[in-house]
């Protein structure tokens, strides 16, 4: 497989002030000049997770913002659990559009951007033209079980697989266990994980554990994880499922570690439109593992908004 060298040239450096937190953000295409597309990364990552589909939108041309999160990178890192809830994480996303000059847009996520792309479908639909999700099932199987068994997923074994979860709720000692050792654990994972060799070069993970080693980056990511279960939490989102009458688009890295593929396909109640595209010879990080087929799959199911 041939995979593109980056080149840093490809996009811009800007900054969004969206009121109560500043983001840092990267465009390729130029604003205006194409529908927009907001590509939201996860955990423990930043807006480089998305290296290989920004000059690939902006080829085929789109106005493509991935923006570091808040907590990450180059974004601001407001103290308190509080302002990591997922409602908060998905106004940031409505305030990003409108401050990059649109008034709607279509959101691709990975991970916990994945998850923040699904709750902004929900809360801000009238701010949505597409949606496409990587690796992350829908918000109802975490707050409905019957659905996760109806999927024919065990609940426990996909608690097993989300153990992590729940040792980010612990005070300090995550942030201890991640910075050990000059990053080492995550270091491991990023070489570990991916099915594709060097998905992650020495020189990106670098990038990665210098993002995560600025001031009050590891406390503020992890955050994020102590939001979900802190009440309200999620279950205090559980009255706020919506239909997504959008049209979504899943991508599936099969050989995903930490989600059970059973949980790719989006229950039809709440996602009548929904494409499922698996990709066996993934990872859960399936746009590094295949950057060239997560590409022409975005391309072609937001082609429709080009002609628009």
């Amino acid at each position: 497989m041939t995979v593109t060298t980056w080149d840093e040239r490809r996009v811009t450096h800007r900054y969004a002030d969206l009121g109560d937190v500043r983001l840092h953000y990267v465009e390729a295409g130029e604003a205006g000049t194409g529908p927009l597309v907001v590509l939201l990364h996860g955990f423990p990552e930043f807006w480089y997770s998305w290296r290989h589909q920004l000059p690939a939108l902006a080829a085929a041309g789109f106005h493509a913002v991935a923006p570091d999160m808040r907590g990450y990178n180059w974004s601001d890192k407001p103290p308190g659990v509080d302002r990591y809830r997922v409602e908060v994480l998905a106004r940031d996303v409505e305030r990003l559009i409108r401050a990059c000059g649109a008034t709607r847009a279509a959101v691709v996520g990975h991970d916990w951007g994945a998850i923040v792309a699904w709750w902004f479908a929900m809360l801000h639909p009238d701010r949505l033209t597409r949606l496409a999700i990587l690796n992350v099932p829908h918000p109802a199987y975490m707050l409905e079980p019957g659905l996760m068994r109806a999927a024919g997923v065990p609940v426990w074994r996909q608690l097993l697989r989300s153990w992590y979860v729940f040792f980010f709720q612990l005070p300090w000692l995550p942030e201890l266990a991640l910075c050990a050792g000059d990053f080492a654990l995550l270091r491991r994972t990023l070489r570990r994980d991916p099915v594709r060799p060097n998905a992650f070069t020495d020189a990106d993970i670098a990038r990665y554990t210098a993002a995560l080693a600025q001031p009050r980056a590891l406390t503020a990511t992890i955050n994020y994880y102590r939001a979900l279960l802190r009440r309200p939490g999620l279950l205090g989102l559980r009255e706020r499922l919506r239909r997504i009458e959008a049209p979504v688009l899943v991508i599936w890295g099969e050989r995903d570690r930490y989600l059970e593929a059973g949980l790719a396909q989006p229950p039809r109640r709440w996602v009548p439109d929904a494409r499922v595209e698996r990709l066996p010879e993934a990872s859960h990080w399936v746009q590094l593992d295949r950057p060239a087929r997560v590409n022409a799959l975005l391309r072609e199911f937001l082609a429709p908004l080009a002609g628009a």
